[in-house]
Parts: structure tokens; C-alpha cells; sequence
């Protein structure tokens, strides 16, 4: 594997500034894993294939597999990120 520096990294969203499109399916591209962190509060992490659910924190972060659909609701006030990695990060 290569470094863990995330390639690219979304900004902070809270539960009001969360987008939608990130509520509802969808999915990462081809060769693109992705990290959710949870900086406050939680987040429901929701795998659409293989079907699963977590509650993720900040000491539980979610990981996206590439293609993988997916969709994250907030659970009450949080704050999140997502970071991108070109190769499978360690979570």
C-alpha cells in the first residue's frame, strides 16, 4: 500500500450543510475508496450492497469501497468529512 495521505478531501459538513445527494444512493467511482470521519456527534452509515448498518464517531470511522452504494444520515447535531485514498486505506 502507499501512503495514507488522503488524495483529496471534501469540507467539514455539520447536519444542516450536509448535501443531499449524500443522503440518499450513491456511490464512489471506480478506484476511489473513500473514509467517512465523524469529527462531533454520529452519523448513520448506511451500506446498500452488501445490505449494513453502523452508527459511526469519531473513534468509528466508515469505510466506502470503490462503486460500493451507500448513503450517510446524521444523527442529531455532527460534523463530518470524507476522505479519498487511490488505494485501500487502513480504518
Amino acid at each position: 500500500m502507499t501512503g495514507s495521505t488522503p488524495y483529496r478531501s471534501t469540507a467539514v459538513f455539520d447536519e444542516q450543510s450536509l448535501p443531499a445527494a449524500l443522503q440518499k444512493e450513491h456511490r464512489t467511482k471506480a478506484g476511489t475508496w473513500g473514509v467517512i470521519r465523524v469529527l462531533s456527534g454520529k452519523l448513520l452509515y448506511r451500506v446498500l450492497d452488501p445490505v449494513s448498518e453502523v452508527i459511526l464517531d469519531s473513534e468509528h470511522p466508515g469505510a466506502v469501497h470503490p462503486e460500493q452504494p451507500h448513503m450517510v444520515v446524521p444523527l442529531g447535531a455532527m460534523q463530518m468529512r470524507v476522505d479519498f485514498y487511490d488505494h485501500e486505506p487502513d480504518v
